[in-house]
């Protein structure tokens, strides 16, 4: 298996359905009361790409897609378009949208990631797909340039500092994200006659751990 650093076409993406899972096991005790677990730290996203369909070039271009991924043998980038910047969806990244983490005067590399909050929770999220030319990074409340005091390695979301940041300075970022998926299924079952009366096909994507 291999992981294609191709986006699968975002306009297609625009109309899927989907979006995180948790798995939580629950268990009811005799006097009514419940223990809860989970055996997993981050969510795990699916997608129903067959949603995003519109006409028969379409899904010529997904069966195009998916012959050239094996089916589900090959991992593939993909814009989940509810969630897909460090900031909110009607702005635009600047380089202090998420803390990422805090210099110690030695480590230069930093891997990109999203916290989410709700009151005094707080969930971070790993970042291992940034886009091209959209990641913006700062040091201490002041931003640095990407080729000049760091570089980004889009396949990981990892940036390297040419320096190591000061003990104690806030390193933080902004960028676009992709998320690493693979589809869900070996098999595409679509007829054109229904097709096009409106019935499209089922093409399941999920997510993958890198």
């Amino acid at each position: 298996m291999a992981f294609h650093e191709v986006r699968f076409p975002a306009g297609l993406s625009f109309g899927a359905i989907g979006g995180p899972e948790r798995r939580t096991e629950i268990v009811s005790m005799a006097n009514g009361f419940e223990q809860r677990n989970t055996p997993w730290v981050h969510a795990r996203r699916r997608f129903d790409a067959g949603m995003g369909l519109r006409s028969l070039d379409d899904l010529s271009a997904v069966i195009a897609f998916f012959e050239a991924r094996a089916g589900q043998l090959h991992g593939f980038r993909w814009k989940d378009w509810t969630d897909h910047k460090s900031c909110l969806p009607s702005v635009a990244p600047v380089f202090s949208d998420q803390v990422i983490a805090t210099g110690d005067g030695q480590t230069r590399r930093f891997q990109l990631t999203k916290e989410y909050r709700s009151g005094d929770t707080v969930y971070r999220r790993l970042i291992t797909k940034p886009v091209l030319n959209t990641v913006r990074a700062g040091i201490g409340g002041v931003e640095v340039f990407i080729g000049t005091n760091y570089e980004v390695d889009h396949a990981s979301g990892i940036i390297t500092f040419g320096a190591a940041p000061e003990t104690g300075a806030e390193i933080t970022a902004g960028y676009e994200f992709d998320l690493p998926v693979r589809f869900d299924t070996d098999r595409i079952a679509v007829s054109v006659a229904s097709f096009q009366a409106g019935q499209v096909p089922d093409i399941p994507v999920i997510e993958v751990r890198l």
